[in-house]
């Protein structure tokens, strides 16, 4: 593990302070946890964008999944 520095906010210190403090755990916790979180949102926004860009370029076409209508069981028979 490695100790950095980072530049906040006083009011972002204190609410992560009191965050950590109520959730019994270190600032050091809750922000590795917090960048965590946010680096797995980035990379499902990133992948989302992906996806919307190919299906831009190639749209499915009308009767492209139609072959499979007979497979599906929705269970309503």
């Amino acid at each position: 593990m490695r100790t950095i520095q980072m530049t906040l906010d006083d009011d972002l210190v204190k609410t992560v302070d009191r965050v950590a403090k109520e959730t019994k755990t270190t600032r050091s916790a809750f922000t590795r946890d917090a960048l965590r979180l946010a680096l797995k949102h980035f990379k499902a926004r990133r992948l989302e964008e992906r996806h919307r860009i190919g299906y831009a370029s190639k749209p499915v076409a009308k009767d492209e999944f139609s072959v499979w209508e007979k497979e599906h069981h929705w269970g309503d028979e």
